[in-house]
């Protein structure tokens, strides 16, 4: 079994996901667009309880991109249906499995009840500590990047921080994953070549892995295989191989 070859001493601490595939895997099959983000719901689920199982600590999902606005209405509204269902239906079940909910974006575009029942969702789960699952909504990267840069400017206005003091770190505490590690690995599906404006300041070293796979159809085995590629590769951050070694 895949699962077996996997090296427990070098699981990712920080997976990061963009879920890409569902509208053309209901079109491959003469559904209508919306029953493939269904569908990719199920996968979600068996994706988290994998990742918890394997004692990866942090797992962050693209759900849905400021850009995902723009699509038709029905579609964008099917969406925030299945977001709430999914958080009602999932509840108890990350309160029993320890998982601890999450979520980045600029929320305050969500529907009001989408808001108010993530919202319940963190709050209940607020102490788990087996895993942290965070859902990208509403999510872009460059806005993220210029909110950061529009709450240090202001900073730096009222004299609470100088311009010197300005590094990676004060970065990193003004974005919406302040509280999360850096990105170890980041998967896409579908076949995709494409980053998609996800996570760019913190997947700096990433590595990443890109399947020809449409999210519904990415389960467990799919997860191993990227697993046990990232376990294959030399993560140098800058350094030689003989410094690594």
């Amino acid at each position: 079994m895949l699962k077996e070859q996997i090296n427990k001493d070098n699981i990712p601490k920080h997976l990061a996901i963009i879920m890409d595939g569902n509208g053309r895997w209901a079109k491959q099959k003469g559904f209508i667009r919306t029953l493939g983000h269904e569908s990719g719901s199920k996968t979600v689920k068996k994706i988290i309880k994998e990742c918890s199982n394997l004692g990866i600590e942090y797992l962050t999902l693209y759900a849905f991109s400021t850009e995902n606005w723009n699509r038709p209405k029905l579609e964008v509204d099917t969406l925030m249906k299945v977001l709430i269902h999914n958080l009602k239906k999932e509840l108890k079940t990350m309160e029993k499995d320890g998982v601890k909910m999450n979520a980045i974006g600029n929320l305050e575009k969500l529907p009001e009840n989408a808001q108010k029942q993530l919202q319940e969702v963190i709050d209940r789960t607020k102490n788990n500590t087996k895993l942290t699952l965070t859902l990208a909504l509403s999510y872009g990267a460059r806005e993220e990047l210029v909110n950061a840069v529009r709450i240090i400017s202001d900073k730096v206005k009222n004299n609470i921080i100088s311009i010197d003091s300005i590094d990676d770190s004060i970065i990193n505490e003004h974005l919406y994953t302040r509280d999360m590690p850096d990105v170890d690995l980041l998967i896409r599906t579908s076949g995709e070549y494409r980053i998609s404006n996800f996570l760019l300041w913190q997947i700096a070293y990433s590595e990443l892995y890109f399947t020809d796979v449409l999210w519904p159809d990415f389960k467990e085995k799919e997860l191993h295989e990227a697993i046990i590629d990232y376990q294959k590769r030399e993560r140098r951050f800058g350094k030689t191989s003989e410094q690594i070694k």
